[in-house]
């Protein structure tokens, strides 16, 4: 079983930034890999950006592409989200997840393949 908690959110003028972080429990982070996802209210959920157990791949929304960068630190049993250039549009309750081991075919950007989630941070980015 793993525990994820993120925090790091907040309200935050277009333009700012906020980092994001998810810290799980557990021994085994770096068998993990790790996700976030965001749901703005009345939408569906919606892939942000994932990293593989190494670090070695990592994928974006593109919307998202050249202002957010995740980032892990198994040491730390850490994932990172910073975000910057924020925009309204980026308004929505944050979620990381964890994958224990994915198979070479998992698509890491895929909800379903998740095995466990966080609460979730709000964030706000006013206009």
């Amino acid at each position: 079983q793993v525990q994820l908690v993120e925090s790091g959110g907040g309200l935050v003028q277009a333009g700012g930034s906020l980092r994001l972080s998810c810290a799980a429990s557990g021994h085994t982070f770096s068998s993990y890999a790790m996700g976030w996802f965001r749901q703005a209210p009345g939408k569906e959920r919606e892939f942000v950006s994932a990293i593989t157990r190494s670090g070695r791949r990592i994928i974006y929304r593109d919307s998202v592409k050249g202002r957010f960068s995740i980032s892990r630190d198994n040491a730390k049993n850490t994932v990172y989200l910073q975000m910057n250039s924020l925009i309204p549009e980026d308004t929505a309750v944050y979620y990381c997840a964890a994958r224990y081991a994915p198979n070479e075919g998992d698509s890491i950007s895929l909800g379903t393949i998740y095995d466990y989630w966080g609460q979730g941070t709000q964030v706000t980015v006013s206009s």
